[in-house]
């Protein structure tokens, strides 16, 4: 058995008869390497190794190692087996591998053995293997500057930190070689610096007498310590001492009356002394405080300019000007120097009470009180309250039933309501706080009361209460109450010291007295004012404006405060700045305005790049000196004497006065002589304005209410927004008011028992500021006996009405040769003319005597249907009670709107 074993074993394999699988196993590599290959070098560091293993070694072929293979045709790089058996193998890289184009890369790597056989057929491969190539740089680039040269600027005697910023790059890939990690200067012995950043500043003061220009050479080093290898140069330039500030503006800018909107600073621009700006605001202010309330508006009544805006009927002006029937005001001062603007002023000793009848006994769940008031801050540690209006008892005690007050520049609102059926706690106090209260200056408060809602408007503006107090009902009594201005009446009560009664009792007196100025403090029964209405009360006439607002570009942010008096504009770009401020305008919508002077201040503020403030610019003060307004010449014209028959003054319709009426205005400006022409004063001066009140009075003897008197139909003031009252006031045209004069009838039922009567017209502007001729009106009454002798030789329009001309007029109408006698062809025109009046008079007169005769029968009946009040001079037409019929007069007829 032994000798069979051995021939088995030494049968070679080679001869072997059965089939023996000889590459079992595929070759073996790490999952992931990463390589580091320097730019411009050809081997691969690899990390691990690359080694490939089989556990078929030793067997030849098949535990062998023949190739390495990369997938990714577009890595730059090859695999080589360095041994065979071993496995061991090299990346290396095809071609120059440069790190600026790419700094990394990944591809996948397999290892291939050498099959079965010499052939290598049945050979196996590894499993892929990730490689991570990274390209480690070479600091081959020098940094080179952005700029070929740099420019700069300072002003001489100044350290700067910054004068300029230099700025140098590198193309090398690595932060290494890539960054700048330092900058110096070359130029041996020059007042400048430089940091790591580029940054240049001056090491010391600068004299632009000593040396105007500087030339300074920086170079750069990379952080690898390589140098630029060209040096840039800076040039920088020595300016003389500059003042910022604004330029090419007037101290002084006049402004003629009536000329729109005029520039105030046409050639105007900022010195910044060539400072870099990163924004600049300015702001220019109009003031105007001294101009009566805050600036210049129209000097009407507070009734007529409340027409004017449209605000509702039936307001009660609490601070008139004082008359005879308005008394109350009479003892309060007042300041009459503010163009008839009736500003009344309190010292803290000034206080007035409201007639009984004055007082507005319906307020309800709506009302308005309205007042222009002017208030600086009270002296004094502890602030008492300072009344504008107050309602409290009369006697007995001291309820406040709501008043008006400031206190600690606060603005409070006092309502107490009567008890009702429910006794429970409701909004009484209304507390404002606002900087308008306290800044002495006009401002125009309304407060809009819809219980239990409180609306403040300060200068058309809305503000809600910051705190509403809860307080309980007033309990009814039969205490009077009183209603009071400047303070607070105290109807008597007991005093208290100390939560202690003191057993005295205080007398009635005023209290909480008020410091400062108020004008026109209205009360508005049973509505509120709408937001229109307010802004047109307290609408301003002069201000600031903006000429072409679409040209100031998307960069210039501006705003107005609601009077427009203070503008604020803002901008990055200084160019932009100028050519805006360029376009500031002062405004004066007024047709006269009120002459003199308006202060302008202008205050700007500069940023710079990465500062707060870089410079400081001067604030500058101006003035708009507004000239005199060429002052109108209201002229009234017309027929002034008229002869009628007794039969025109008692019928129905009576005499027309002031048919022919004609009312026009004309300004004479610079040395311009005004001249009147034959056709009614017209000539290149006329101007249309308004009127606010025209007066018709009997002059003589007062006309005797149980025989005459004057008439207006009332549906002749329909339309015309206008009124006939007792009292001078109203705003409107002209030529609404010659149509309503030329309307009023006088009337008398016993001609032949009066005297001839006069009347005399009168119409004012501005409260009186422009007021126009006294036009007389001469009435004459033709009786029967007299009706020959004046037929015959009267030279009269149509309905016995004389016109006396003036001798002007007269001239003109009849043209002369030198010698002042008439032609021989105006004789006769004229003889022609009166011959064919006389033929028409007598037809007219004729006709008129049958009207006579049938009118004298229903004289009686005529009288009885007018309705006359005889009781008083004065006519008063309620415009609230406009109908049409004929309203009358014994004496006087103001018109007005």
């Amino acid at each position: 058995m032994t000798d069979i074993l051995s021939l088995s074993f030494s049968i070679p394999l080679s001869h072997t008869p059965f089939s023996i699988v000889v590459n079992k196993h595929k070759p073996w590599i790490e999952t992931s390497y990463h390589g580091v290959i320097t730019e411009n070098m050809d081997i691969v560091l690899l990390d691990p190794p690359l080694v490939a293993l089989d556990k078929d070694a030793p067997v030849p072929y098949a535990g062998e190692i023949c190739a390495f293979k990369i997938h990714g045709l577009e890595a730059p790089f090859e695999a080589v087996v360095l041994n065979g058996t071993s496995g061991e193998g090299q990346l290396r890289a095809r071609g120059p591998v440069d790190c600026e184009l790419q700094k990394e890369y990944t591809f996948i790597i397999q290892a291939h053995d050498c099959g079965a056989g010499p052939g290598g057929t049945g050979g196996k491969k590894s499993h892929k293997a990730v490689v991570h190539i990274q390209v480690n740089d070479v600091n081959e680039f020098s940094p080179v500057f952005r700029e070929a040269q740099y420019q700069a600027a300072v002003t001489e005697g100044k350290i700067y930190d910054n004068i300029l910023q230099v700025e140098a790059t590198d193309q090398d890939c690595s932060p290494q070689y890539s960054q700048i990690c330092n900058y110096q200067i070359t130029t041996s012995n020059t007042p400048f610096a430089i940091d790591r950043n580029g940054n240049i500043r001056n090491t010391e003061k600068l004299s632009f007498d000593k040396q105007q220009q500087y030339e300074v050479l920086v170079t750069a080093f990379d952080c690898g310590q390589k140098r630029s290898t060209e040096s840039v140069a800076v040039h920088i330039d020595v300016k003389p001492v500059c003042k910022p500030g604004w330029q090419g503006w007037n101290k002084r800018v006049d402004y003629e009356p009536g000329t729109g909107s005029k520039q105030l600073f046409p050639k105007m621009h900022l010195e910044t002394c060539g400072g870099p700006l990163s924004s600049v605001r300015t702001m220019v202010e109009l003031q105007t405080s001294h101009i009566g309330k805050g600036c210049d508006r129209e000097t009407y009544s507070e009734k007529s300019l409340q027409k004017l805006c449209g605000a509702s009927s039936g307001s009660t002006d609490l601070l008139p000007a004082p008359s005879v029937s308005t008394n109350w005001t009479a003892s309060l001062v007042t300041d009459s120097g503010r163009d008839s603007d009736l500003i009344f002023r309190f010292d803290g000793r000034q206080a007035a009470k409201i007639p009984d009848q004055m007082v507005p006994q319906n307020l309800t769940d709506q009302f308005t009180i309205a007042t222009w008031m002017k208030h600086g801050p009270t002296p004094g540690l502890r602030a008492e309250k300072e009344t504008l209006l107050c309602n409290s008892d009369k006697t007995e005690m001291n309820r406040h039933h709501y008043s008006l007050y400031v206190h600690n520049c606060r603005l409070v609102f006092l309502l107490r309501r009567d008890f009702t059926q429910v006794d429970t706690f409701r909004p009484a106090e209304f507390h404002w706080k606002l900087e308008q209260i306290c800044d002495k200056e006009w401002h125009y408060y309304v407060i809009n009361v819809e219980f239990p809602v409180v609306t403040l408007y300060v200068d058309g503006v809305t503000f809600d209460p910051y705190l509403v107090t809860d307080d309980w009902p007033i309990h009814p009594s039969q205490i009077d109450v009183q209603l009071t201005l400047g303070a607070c009446w105290t109807g008597g009560e007991e005093w208290r010291r100390g939560g202690e009664e003191s057993g005295e009792v205080t007398m009635p007196r005023f209290t909480q007295y008020f410091r400062g100025s108020l004008s026109g403090l209205t009360i508005r029964p049973g509505k509120i004012e709408s937001q229109k209405v307010i802004s047109c009360l307290q609408a301003c006439k002069e201000g600031l404006d903006i000429n072409s607002l679409e040209s100031l570009g998307k960069g210039i942010k501006f705003h107005f405060n609601p009077a427009q008096s203070i503008l604020v504009m803002e901008g990055e770009d200084l160019e932009n700045m100028n050519a805006a401020l360029r376009k500031v305008s002062y405004i004066n919508s007024r047709q006269f305005p009120t002459p003199g002077i308006r202060h302008l201040h202008i205050s700007t503020s500069v940023q710079c790049f990465g500062e707060d403030t870089c410079i400081s610019i001067p604030d500058i003060d101006a003035v708009v000196m507004v000239l005199q307004p060429s002052e109108p010449r209201i002229t009234i014209a017309g027929v002034d004497r008229l002869t009628r028959p007794v039969a025109d003054l008692r019928g129905p319709a009576g005499l027309t006065l002031f048919q022919d009426l004609h009312i026009i205005s004309t300004v004479t400006k610079g040395d311009t002589a005004s001249h009147h022409t034959g056709t009614g004063y017209r000539h290149r001066g006329e101007i249309i304005h308004n009127l606010d009140y025209c007066d018709i009075l009997v002059l003589g003897e007062e006309l005797r209410p149980e025989q005459e008197g004057l008439q207006l139909q009332r549906s002749t003031l329909l339309g015309k927004h206008l009124d006939a009252t007792n009292s001078t006031s109203g705003v409107d045209s002209m030529s609404n008011y010659e149509q309503v004069i030329r309307q009023v009838h006088y009337h008398n039922w016993h001609p032949t028992q009066t005297p001839d009567r006069k009347f005399r017209l009168t119409c004012s502007e501005l409260n009186g500021r422009y007021t126009s001729n006294e036009f007389t009106l001469e009435i004459s009454v033709l009786h029967k006996s007299e009706a020959g002798e004046h037929v015959n030789h009267m030279v009269a329009p149509p309905q016995y009405m004389q016109v006396v001309h003036h001798p002007a007029m007269v001239h003109s109408l009849y043209p002369t040769h030198g010698s002042g006698v008439p032609s021989a062809a105006t004789v006769v025109i004229v003889i022609c003319i009166a011959a064919l009046v006389v033929v028409v008079v007598l037809g007219i007169y004729r006709i008129h005597l049958t009207h006579q005769q049938e009118g004298r029968s229903s004289d009686t009946t005529k009288e009885g249907e007018l309705d006359w009040n005889d009781s008083a001079l004065n006519i008063t037409v309620n415009p609230m009670e406009l109908r049409d019929e004929p309203t009358s007069n014994t004496g006087h007829i103001t018109i007005w709107k």
